[in-house]
């Protein structure tokens, strides 16, 4: 799994946690910043991580800011893109086993870094089943998405 990782400046010390727990269990990654503290744009991070996930470059994204909200909100403009903002396990599981999230977002300035990476590492093992029921509600998102019917 090739996982793209994005902060900006509210979100970089969590970003960077993540990236340590990311590379300490051998997972492939590339980070796109923020870099450090110093103040950037959220929209610019979520875009970024968001056309890497629809090009096929990499299959999900995680994106941190101060609350999450930002980040998430960004990504989701982007046609594809079904960003979850998740601050508990129970969510992140469902996220992606009943919605196909593809891209976690977390508040640095809303949750410890322990609870960040227990709620990437549950994130990025669960999985949608296709064959659910779930699978119907996710095609009419990505219809009305694109503009279709649904």
């Amino acid at each position: 799994m090739r996982i793209a990782l994005g902060s900006d400046h509210a979100g970089y010390k969590l970003k960077e946690e993540i990236g340590e727990m990311l590379r300490s269990e051998h997972r492939e990654f590339k980070d796109f910043g923020a870099y450090s503290d110093a103040c950037v744009d959220y929209p610019d991070a979520a875009h970024e991580v968001a056309r890497g996930i629809v090009s096929g470059e990499f299959d999900c994204g995680i994106l941190v800011c101060g609350t999450g909200v930002g980040m998430s909100m960004a990504a989701n403009k982007v046609p594809g893109i079904r960003a979850a903002l998740c601050s508990n396990e129970y969510s992140a599981r469902l996220s992606r086993e009943h919605n196909d999230a593809n891209v976690l977002t977390l508040g640095g300035r809303t949750i410890g870094p322990e609870l960040a990476k227990e709620i990437v590492r549950i994130w990025l093992e669960a999985k949608f089943d296709p064959q659910s029921r779930h699978r119907r509600r996710v095609a009419k998102l990505e219809r009305k998405m694109s503009g279709g019917q649904g």
